[in-house]
């Protein structure tokens, strides 16, 4: 994986602790692939999600503090599930000259799905670390059903590269 990649994460307070399928490993996933992509000076971006549930200025929509930006490191806010409509993310990639990005966070059935597939139609190379995402039970799936559903179903070998963290790091 070349130095023109990125690290994605869109993981906030309220979501987190409303504790989604299998909370403990995903945030042991971001945060090692944070220290990861850190040591090899690939930049870690954040994302926000504002809605109705999730309101700028309250606790609930800022970034989870366990993986919570360091300094100086980029946030984008967005209003719809994929990470980049209307926020100004695809121009900041493309001006960087990224071409790959690791995709981590919640939730796996809309915004991490919305985005795997939006930076795959607009030509990135798109990896997904095992572990690195999840969601809640709906009426029809469990999170964990959906988490298997969309990492080894969905994304997989389409839209991305689902992969362990040590064959990521690897890569690098």
């Amino acid at each position: 994986m070349p130095k023109t990649a990125m690290l994605v994460i869109d993981m906030q307070n309220a979501l987190i602790l409303e504790h989604p399928y299998d909370e403990k490993r995903l945030i042991r996933t971001v945060s090692s692939m944070e220290d990861i992509c850190r040591e090899n000076d690939i930049e870690v971006i954040f994302i926000r999600h504002e809605d109705n549930t999730l309101v700028k200025g309250e606790n609930g929509f800022e970034i989870y503090s366990q993986v919570a930006p360091k300094k100086g490191e980029k946030i984008f806010d967005k209003k719809y599930n994929s990470a980049f409509r209307k926020t100004g993310l695809l121009e900041y990639l493309r001006g960087k000259g990224v071409t790959k990005l690791i995709i981590t966070g919640m939730q796996t059935d809309f915004c991490v799905d919305a985005t795997i597939k939006a930076a795959f139609e607009y030509g990135f190379d798109v990896v997904v670390p095992r572990g690195g995402h999840t969601t809640f039970d709906n009426r029809y799936l469990s999170g964990e059903e959906l988490y298997h559903y969309y990492s080894y179903e969905i994304w997989n070998h389409r839209y991305a590269q689902v992969m362990s963290i040590d064959h990521i790091e690897e890569c690098l």
